[in-house]
Order: structure tokens, then C-alpha cells, then sequence
């Protein structure tokens, strides 16, 4: 969430987090009422709407609710909260391609339910907050996933050499609802907010089959599981369940006897220890067990550094070598995969279906990605990653541009570097290194 709320939300939310900081023991009782809160709706609407999407399965988009009115929308809305008509619609399943292969299955509510599922975030997340570990780093405020793997770095550069790589099959597909709604009464004793959270557990799935015909399955209310990927409260209710492994985890004693330190992001999960990992890994297992999670075996290794690497949130994590001195050490790089699809993307980009597009925006566009993968991929002995995508958008612009003007000669004889990068402005993230603070240590 981008957008700054106002002041009257802010408030709330800082009086919230409050509360549950200072009474770690402390159930709400009145939250329901908050979600109808003119305020509270109009600010989740605007942060939906800055998000886009494509609407849901009864079809209405942001903009028709625009050309309609926005504020009897809401109106409508808030009406129907407060006097408990509100029922959630079915989520439109879409699928989207999977960089290891396969598909991800994404659940896309109706813009009304993601209006009404912001606004419980909204009045959920700073309660929850005060409650997860510092372990935790995806979906928080003032954290990410460049925290997580400065943490790992620090870990290995400390003695955490032994490492569980784990990784769970369908984390968000698995999780019990039984168990996960204990997590979330634990803090919130609110019966109808409670309610509320069951039906978007439980709410059915409408999808395309083969033929294109419309077909809706029950199967999170059938099996009591799965929190759909893509609605707004998922990643608060992701985190909330993750945290019962991370405690659990110090709980239990794993942490103190094989010195062993979780870094968690989302369902992406490493164990960093000083003392055995396949012990740690034999306790991980264990663990998820119990909390009635499957580990991905294919998938889940223990691994020893400086001997193995592992990749982590687009990094690989093992031996580099200094470009300055040569020299080995343990740090972070760009994984090949990363690199390898930010290549296929800016294939994608500039294929002959895009020849009638204004250079100056193939070039913006072209930038805009380029310079959001670097922003991420900014941690380590970077440069030659980026001299690969450097190599291959050159590449590709020139066969674009020879496209463009149906030139038949070489394309960087019209086209060489210096005119790509100084007259038409394309990007060279190698550059970017010489600003980077390890570059003038």
C-alpha cells in the first residue's frame, strides 16, 4: 500500500498497534464496525484502485463504478456491512506462468470484495504486526525481501554455514483453516470480523474449462483449506500462519541447540545454522507435520557452505569472487534464472509484434523494467549480470530498430552503442555500479 492514508486511519491503526504491543494478551472486541467507516472504505478503495486488476466474476471494473459514481458505491457498500447483507462473491481463477515451469493459479475477487478485504487489512495488519518475529520479512511494513537477504548474508558471513533450503508445496494452498482461524481469534475476539473471515476461506472458485465453459468448485470449503492467492487479506493471513512455525521453532529448542536462525519471506523459507542441517532439516519436517504443511522434497536439501550455494528470492548464496582483488568469499549474486528471465522479457518486449510502437516509448518501456530488475538485483558483485542484460537489450533494441525501418544491412552498423545509449537513451545498468557504496570502498 503506496498510498498514504489518512490521518483519521493513520490514528487508528497507530492506537491499534498500540494496544497490541503494550497487551500482548489483549483479544478486540469491536472491530467489525471499523470496516464501514466512510474513511476506511474510501481509503481501501483508492488503494485498490491503484493497483488495477481485472474485475471479478460479476464483471464490474473500476471504471464503470467511476461512470457510475463512486461515493453511492460505497455508500451501498457501507450500507450493506452495517447491517450484515455483506456476502462475498466467488473468486474468478486465473492462471499465470510459473518461472520454473507450470502454472500459479491466481484468484482474482470482485473489486466489492477487495474494497471490504483492504479494509480489514487495514484494521487487522498493525494488530498483527505487534505480534510477528523478526524472522518474518514478507508483506510487512518497512521490510522486504532485500532485508531478508542482507539477514542471510550476515548469518552465513557469522558462522551459519550450514543451511536448510526448504520448500513447501503449495504453501497457501494447504494451510487449515481450523488452525489458521485459532491464530487469528487469538487476537480477535470480534464474532461478526470472525465470520466474516470463514466466508472468504470458504467462498467457491469459478474457472474456464477446456471448452471455455464456466465451472465453480468448493474445494477450500470441502477440504477446510487453502487461503486464495491474490485477495488482499492473503498475505496478513500467510504470515500469521508462518509465524506458528517460527515460534514454534524457538519454542521447541531447535533454535539454541543447533544454533540455527529461520529467515522466513512469504512461503519462501531458509534455515541458517551453526550446527547440523540435516538435523535441522529432520526437525523442520517434523514441524510441518504437525502443523499439517507438506515439504517439497524434490525441492528441500540441506547444503553446506562454501562447498554448495543455494538461490534465495532471485539470489544464488554461496562462494564469489571480487572483481577488484579475485578473491573468494560468501555473499549474494543474481541467480542465473533471474538473469535468464529478465533476458526472455525484454525478448518479449521487443518482439515484431511491438514494431509499431514510438522508439522513444519502446525505450522508455524497456528502461522502466530494466531499472526496476537492478533496483532489486542491487545487492553483491552485480556487474556482470548487468552486462549481460546490457548486452542482450542492445542486442535486441538494434533487431527492433532494423525492424522498425526495414533495414536490410547489419543492424549495428545504424546502430552502435554509443547511438543507442547516448542518443536514444537506453539504459546501461553496468554504469550503476559506480555508485554503488561497495564500489568506492
Amino acid at each position: 500500500m503506496s498510498l498514504t492514508p489518512p490521518i483519521k486511519v493513520r490514528k487508528l491503526q497507530e492506537a491499534l498497534h498500540a494496544k497490541a504491543k503494550g497487551s500482548p494478551g489483549y483479544r478486540f472486541y469491536l472491530l467489525y464496525d471499523k470496516l464501514y467507516r466512510e474513511d476506511i472504505l474510501e481509503y481501501a478503495y483508492r488503494v485498490c484502485a491503484a493497483n488495477g486488476g481485472v474485475a471479478g466474476v460479476d464483471g464490474q471494473r473500476f471504471e464503470d463504478i467511476e461512470s457510475a459514481g463512486r461515493e453511492a458505491w460505497l455508500g451501498e457498500l457501507a450500507e450493506e456491512l452495517r447491517e450484515k447483507r455483506y456476502r462475498p462473491r466467488a473468486i474468478k481463477r486465473v492462471y499465470i506462468p510459473k518461472p520454473s515451469g507450470g502454472q500459479r493459479p491466481l484468484g482474482i475477487p470482485t473489486v466489492r470484495d477487495r474494497v471490504v478485504q483492504t479494509a480489514a487489512a487495514l484494521v487487522l495488519s498493525p494488530i498483527f504486526e505487534a505480534d510477528l518475529p523478526s524472522e518474518q520479512y514478507g508483506y510487512r511494513p518497512e521490510r522486504g525481501g532485500l532485508d531478508a537477504l542482507r539477514e542471510v548474508f550476515i548469518l552465513i558471513n557469522t558462522g551459519h554455514l550450514e543451511i536448510v533450503d526448504a520448500d513447501l508445496s503449495g504453501y497457501f494452498d494447504t494451510i487449515p483453516h481450523a488452525e489458521l482461524m485459532k491464530s487469528v481469534a487469538r487476537r480477535v475476539s470480534d464474532r461478526h470480523l470472525l465470520s466474516l473471515i470463514k466466508q472468504w476461506l470458504k467462498i467457491p472458485v469459478e474457472e474456464h474449462d477446456d471448452r471455455g465453459r464456466k465451472r465453480r468448485t468448493t474445494r477450500a470449503k470441502d477440504t477446510g483449506r487453502g487461503i486464495p492467492q491474490g485477495s488482499p487479506l492473503s498475505p496478513l493471513l500467510s504470515n500469521l500462519y508462518m509465524r506458528r512455525f517460527v515460534l514454534g521453532w524457538e519454542a521447541l529448542g531447535h533454535a539454541r541447540r543447533l544454533g540455527a536462525r529461520i529467515v522466513n519471506y512469504a512461503d519462501d523459507l531458509v534455515i541458517c545454522c551453526r550446527g547440523s542441517a540435516d538435523e535441522a532439516l529432520r526437525a523442520m519436517r517434523t514441524m510441518m507435520v504437525r502443523l499439517k504443511l507438506t515439504v517439497n522434497e524434490s525441492k528441500t536439501r540441506a547444503c553446506r557452505l562454501p562447498v554448495d550455494s543455494f538461490d534465495f528470492l532471485g539470489y544464488t548464496v554461496g562462494r564469489c569472487w571480487s572483481a577488484k582483488t579475485g578473491k573468494a568469499h560468501l555473499g549474494l549474486r543474481p541467480s542465473r534464472s533471474r538473469i535468464q528471465r529478465i533476458c526472455r522479457e525484454i525478448s518479449e518486449r521487443t518482439s515484431r509484434s511491438t514494431l509499431l510502437l514510438d522508439p522513444a516509448e519502446q525505450i522508455a518501456r524497456l528502461n522502466r523494467m530494466m531499472v526496476g530488475w537492478a533496483n532489486y538485483f542491487s545487492l553483491g558483485p552485480v556487474s556482470a549480470a548487468y552486462r549481460i542484460v546490457d548486452r542482450h537489450a542492445a542486442g535486441r533494441l538494434r533487431q527492433w530498430l532494423r525492424g522498425k525501418h526495414r533495414l536490410k544491412a547489419r543492424a549495428v552498423t545504424h546502430f552502435g552503442d554509443s547511438f543507442l545509449h547516448e542518443k536514444l537513451g537506453l539504459v546501461r545498468l553496468s554504469a550503476r555500479t559506480r555508485n554503488f557504496p561497495w564500489a568506492k570502498a
